[in-house]
């Protein structure tokens, strides 16, 4: 068995944000962190902005007083590309209406829903609610209405509504043209459901 010869790459490996990232997330200076690893500041400011690259004894230093693991500084960031139209189709109620889901099934911090709305589709005629601390509602194009138990928002393109997510709440299209919108749930809604 033959093994593939990889060359080695020259590139060096950009840490210097994911350092500084972890610096303000602490909220330290750059001076604290030269007093407390007893680094320069100028090695440390170059270190963040990737003109110079930290020895392996500089960098656990350094990742001990930022309560960051060196893994961290070089993991890959997990990513999720949804294109146009492939979310996955969901159904939460209503008529003339298709939902996506645009974030991946496994993300708890926040969900985002897509939503075509045809002409005067309608939400649940009962008023219903959802799972999470925030719902947002954008609408892209078309006019929507929000409708709660104490009032209704009349939407147009471009406009956003913030609501608490478990308030009681459902939807019209008054219009004779479709409506797409979005639906941002944080965190994401438990169980399958949402809008």
């Amino acid at each position: 068995m033959k093994a593939l010869p990889l060359e080695p790459s020259s590139a060096p490996i950009a840490i210097g944000s994911r350092i500084r990232a972890a610096r303000q997330k602490q909220r330290l200076t750059i001076e604290q962190v030269a007093d407390a690893t007893g680094l320069t500041k100028g090695f440390l400011s170059r270190v963040e902005r990737d003109l110079t690259s930290p020895s392996v004894a500089s960098l656990v230093t350094m990742c001990q007083v930022l309560s960051v693991s060196i893994g961290d500084l070089f993991a890959a960031p997990e990513t999720f590309l949804c294109r146009e139209g492939e979310g996955p189709r969901i159904s939460l109620g209503g008529e003339g209406i298709v939902e996506r889901l645009l974030t991946a099934r496994s993300e708890r911090r926040v969900q985002i829903l897509s939503a075509t709305i045809e002409p005067f589709g309608r939400g649940e005629s009962e008023l219903y609610a959802v799972d999470c601390d925030v719902d947002v509602l954008h609408v892209i194009s078309g006019e929507l209405t929000l409708i709660m138990a104490q009032e209704s928002y009349d939407l147009k393109a471009g406009d956003t509504l913030s609501f608490p997510g478990r308030e009681p709440h459902s939807w019209e299209n008054l219009s004779p043209t479709p409506v797409e919108a979005l639906w941002i749930l944080v965190p994401a809604a438990s169980g399958s459901g949402s809008n």
